[in-house]
């Protein structure tokens, strides 16, 4: 297994460690990427390096796989604000610089290598739910740790079923590609729209999976971990941050099936 080089431990620890403010999400971060031994001391970024390190040096750890899991929330969001897209640049440079490459959902490469796990694109093309079903855990596990987080982590999902959906089928891409614009393609080419000819339950339903993806939308843009959180990030509770998980799970459940049921 391979090492972390040092200059990639330099570079994520000093922008994981400027990011996020907070010892306890760091704590949380880390430990739930399977980082070895008790929590290092230090300021922030001395605590990253210095379990980053201590992952080199356990022969039993996949130091990469951890990596990996550690930087995935902060690389995977597709619309950085100004600070995080210059450290996701940073840390891509620093692997590179290595000869190694981030991929979607934590996976960490030599570069020109294709990562051996499957991306959602291709769990969604498969119908692979086992696999969404995984995703979505993975964002329940936030949910108390980091509600908002774990709101982030539901939009994407969402969003990332919807782009796959539109560029399978050669649906027109939303010049807007955030969740709303994107739902309202897919909803159209499934049939998902509320109809006239339909019963008032059934509309009243399908009324719903629009007011959810509006609401997902809009946590993700107030109170979401994907625009920065500031000093002061708006409160909100884990049980609202679970809704909302769960939210996204029903919708991506069913449109799936729908999608997949039409083959």
């Amino acid at each position: 297994m391979q090492d972390i080089p040092n200059s990639v431990i330099g570079a994520v620890s000093s922008v994981l460690g400027a990011y996020y403010y907070s010892h306890s999400r760091l704590n949380s971060l880390f430990m739930e990427s399977g980082a070895p031994g008790d929590v290092p001391e230090g300021n922030c970024e001395d605590k990253c390096a210095r379990w980053l390190k201590r992952c080199n040096d356990e022969s039993d750890i996949d130091a990469l796989a951890v990596l990996g899991h550690v930087i995935q929330s902060f690389m995977d969001d597709d619309n950085p604000n100004d600070e995080r897209q210059r450290g996701q640049e940073r840390i891509r440079t620093a692997l590179a610089r290595n000869q190694l490459a981030y991929h979607m959902n934590g996976v960490i490469t030599l570069a020109g290598a294709t990562p051996a796990s499957k991306t959602l694109a291709d769990f969604f093309k498969m119908g692979d739910f086992a696999s969404i079903e995984m995703e979505f855990d993975r964002a329940i596990s936030n949910v108390v740790s980091d509600p908002h987080a774990a709101i982030t982590a539901a939009s994407a999902i969402v969003e990332a079923f919807c782009k796959t959906y539109i560029e399978a089928h050669g649906l027109g891409m939303p010049a807007m590609q955030t969740i709303a614009p994107l739902w309202k393609v897919v909803q159209r080419a499934l049939g998902l729209n509320p109809d006239r000819l339909l019963g008032d339950d059934e509309n009243r339903i399908l009324s719903g999976l629009t007011s959810i993806v509006d609401g997902i939308g809009t946590l993700r843009t107030h109170i979401g971990s994907a625009h920065g959180r500031g000093i002061a990030p708006p409160p909100i509770a884990s049980s609202d941050a679970q809704l909302a998980v769960n939210a996204a799970h029903t919708l991506v459940t069913f449109a799936m099936e729908r999608w997949h049921s039409k083959r």
